[in-house]
């Protein structure tokens, strides 16, 4: 009788044990902290002490080869994440140029304007520097009008000296054979020809080089502005291209970089 009562108050112990030790467990559970900063990482809301200032970005202007200004992300030294590079020249693939359009919106840095422009080129002649989607139109004493562009996507980029050997205002479009073989391929059937106006993907004006099937010309779609999308040719705006057809005449001489 003895050691039935003594195993039974053993295990009325336990019980109340475990139970004490319950309520203590999740009857005085800290708070869900949740952070006012909402870019702040997930870590933070279950009460890791993790500074919010090290996840934050900021805005920074700052001057690029050419001299103008572009928009980088910076982070403060003092709050380096470990094994996160500094080095302003190790771009995360978010900062490269993306190749194709992600919005119909135009970055303003690709309208007309006139910028400080070193070159060995004489006044007039035309240079397009592919890499950064930018027509120069060298004025001379330093300076040069310049213009976005769009250029040849990847397989289809070039470079060299050419002069202007022909122009033409809403000009017709006649896609090369290769161009329809390839395309077709894919599923789209182009015209064999296309006489001009404002659907034409040539645009408003055309200006031909040489004697390759290159031209600079417009587009029926300027938000492809910037971006690399072209089977070689340069493409601008229309307003951009009839503006600069009225400045340069045939011969002009155009480096592709």
């Amino acid at each position: 009788m003895m050691k039935k009562s003594l195993v039974l108050s053993t295990a009325l112990f336990v019980v109340f044990a475990s139970l004490a030790e319950a309520q203590d467990r999740y009857g005085n559970r800290p708070p869900v902290i949740v952070s006012p900063d909402l870019t702040a990482p997930w870590v933070m809301q279950l009460g890791v002490q993790v500074d919010p200032g090290v996840y934050r970005q900021q805005q920074a202007i700052a001057p690029d080869a050419r001299g103008a200004t572009r928009n980088l992300r910076v982070r403060d030294p003092a709050q380096q994440l470990p094994g996160v590079s500094t080095d302003p020249r190790v771009q995360p693939v978010a900062m490269t140029r993306p190749q194709k359009p992600v919005s119909r919106q135009m970055d303003p840095q690709y309208l007309p304007q006139m910028v400080a422009y070193d070159t060995p080129e004489r006044a007039g002649t035309i240079v397009i520097d592919t890499n950064n989607r930018f027509l120069y139109l060298v004025t001379g004493n330093g300076e040069a009008r310049r213009y976005g562009v769009g250029v040849g996507k990847p397989g289809f980029e070039w470079a060299g000296s050419h002069k202007i050997t022909r122009k033409s205002e809403w000009p017709t479009w006649t896609p090369p054979s290769e161009m329809i073989s390839r395309e077709a391929a894919r599923g789209h059937y182009l015209p064999a020809s296309m006489q001009g106006g404002p659907e034409n993907p040539l645009g408003a004006r055309a200006m031909y080089l040489g004697s390759t099937l290159y031209r600079i010309h417009g587009t029926n779609a300027p938000w492809t502005i910037g971006y690399a999308v072209s089977s070689g040719c340069i493409r601008m705006r229309n307003e951009d291209v009839v503006d600069l057809y009225e400045r340069v005449p045939v011969g002009t001489k155009v480096v592709v970089i």
